[in-house]
């Protein structure tokens, strides 16, 4: 998605040319007149669609360092280019300090304007996904810190924060992929009980055999193998969130005991004599029809309408295929630092191979998808051709066919000093048959096409050839393989008039 870069500038001149280069990078532009136009908008509701700021030093009225100092503290500012034409060691300093993202000197080439930009926004992406990683860690993740710009998305984040301001048990549906767990982070980063335990369980991965003594607990020897006591999820989310992935997977006997959880607010461990009592908020979430599931009587009825208070639906991608380009940046950011690799964005081509692909494995597949891409890419840039796979089933776009492989040299590769020109040499020689199933050599030709016996020297002359050409002119192999000396060698090719040039 093309960032729009707010440029700030008093000079028309100046702006112009600002806007005329920076759209040419491939971003959308936006113009402020001077400080006090730029902090309406940076301080205004269109704050969020700026990308970048590339901001004048020496302005009349509000200058650029009193812009800086203003906004650059504040959450959700965008990065600051600072650019003046008196440039110092001081002046950087000092822009540094205030929070700018980098110091350049009027007049800017385009060349260095575009590894500024290019830098900063890939520093933005870094540090929001490292504050989201950190957030996720500590159980504080919320809604604003997710991707998520589409109405449909909006409906989800708007019941997620009414459900975050009560204990309600919820239940997410959706396809797989989509981010239902993140929804549930984001209910409970914005609840009292953020910064709580979050306990995921996954109940499709779990044995059946396992499933009351991983989510309930078990006393030490209450059956075979159990030589610990060991608490389950349950108690582990004591104080904190409890979050079933695919609650629909559960077997009938563990239904009855989560009812009884969710109903007395307490367990019973498996041996254990009395149950013990939890404080835990539930969220599940399901990408099975659940009311199906009732009716086939693979689900209680009871414990359905007991998880089903407040139900959430999260769409598929290809519903709201707005958040795409945003997220597929994201994703490139995240894999592009986490495999050394400097790529600053995608083509235009290529966000509309993504925006037009429907993503049947929703927002988990781009992902994936991304992370192929950064592996294969080979410029700056993501393109159609790091999405083959993509571009094979979205109308207008054709999969890249990579180029044919350069034949393969089987010829031993020698170094050291070589004979110019010596692969080039053309010996007399013959093709000599091999046995059946063999593969055919060459050989120096022993007999003239008059039926007469070559001299001794001619083929000797032809021996010397065919090791030059074979082994590339490197004189030390050339002598190891006819079983002489250097210097006889050096000798005998001024004889024959194979004159030596070494590189």
């Amino acid at each position: 998605m093309p960032k729009v870069v707010l440029i700030v500038d008093d000079d028309p001149a100046q702006r112009r040319i600002l806007e005329e280069t920076i759209r040419r990078l491939g971003h959308e532009t936006r113009s402020a007149l001077g400080g006090e136009q730029a902090l309406q908008i940076l301080e205004g509701p269109d704050r969020a669609s700026i990308g970048l700021v590339l901001l004048d030093h020496i302005m009349p009225g509000m200058d650029g360092m009193e812009v800086l100092r203003r906004v650059a503290p504040k959450p959700g500012t965008p990065p600051i280019i600072l650019q003046t034409a008196h440039g110092s060691i001081d002046a950087a300093i000092n822009a540094m300090r205030a929070g700018a993202a980098d110091f350049v000197v009027k007049p800017t080439s385009p060349d260095r304007l575009a590894a500024s930009i290019n830098s900063a926004l890939k520093i933005e992406a870094l540090q929001g996904e490292i504050a989201r990683i950190k957030k996720r860690a500590e159980g504080t993740l919320a809604f604003g810190d997710l991707i998520v710009h589409g109405e449909a998305m909006q409906r989800v984040v708007s019941l997620g924060r009414r459900a975050a301001a009560s204990t309600i048990p919820v239940l997410i549906e959706g396809e797989s992929g989509v981010g239902k767990e993140l929804i549930a982070r984001a209910i409970q980063g914005e609840s009292d009980r953020k910064a709580k335990p979050f306990i995921t369980v996954n109940c499709g991965a779990i044995p059946e055999t396992l499933v009351e003594s991983i989510l309930f607990g078990h006393e030490k020897g209450s059956f075979t193998g159990a030589i610990d006591r060991r608490i389950g999820k349950f108690q582990e989310a004591d104080g904190g969130t409890l979050f079933l992935d695919e609650v629909g997977e559960l077997p009938l006997e563990a239904q009855v005991k989560l009812m009884r959880a969710l109903q007395e607010g307490e367990i019973d461990p498996v041996g254990a004599k009395k149950p013990v009592k939890v404080d835990f908020r539930l969220i599940s979430a399901t990408n099975r029809d659940m009311i199906k599931l009732v009716k086939d009587g693979k689900f209680r009825e009871d414990l359905y309408y007991r998880l089903n208070v407040f139900p959430i639906w999260v769409p598929p991608l290809r519903e709201r295929l707005g958040d795409v380009p945003e997220l597929a940046l994201h994703f490139l950011a995240r894999f592009a630092a986490e495999e050394g690799r400097r790529i600053n964005g995608i083509s235009k081509e290529g966000l509309e191979l993504l925006t037009g692909y429907s993503w049947p494995g929703n927002v988990r597949q781009l992902e994936n998808a991304v992370f192929r891409a950064v592996v294969l890419a080979d410029g700056p840039q993501l393109t159609v051709c790091e999405f083959p796979q993509i571009a094979a089933h979205v109308e207008g776009f054709r999969p890249a066919i990579p180029p044919a492989p350069a034949p393969v040299d089987s010829r031993p590769v020698i170094t050291g000093p070589a004979m110019l020109g010596a692969e080039n040499l053309v010996p007399n020689t013959v093709e000599v048959e091999a046995p059946a199933g063999g593969k055919g050599t060459l050989g120096i030709q022993a007999v003239t096409d008059q039926g007469e016996i070559r001299s001794l020297e001619a083929m000797e002359a032809d021996m010397i050839r065919l090791a030059l050409g074979r082994y590339r002119g490197h004189m030390t192999e050339v002598a190891r393989r006819l079983g002489i000396g250097r210097s006889t060698l050096y000798r005998k090719m001024r004889e024959f008039g194979l004159e030596e040039r070494v590189n």
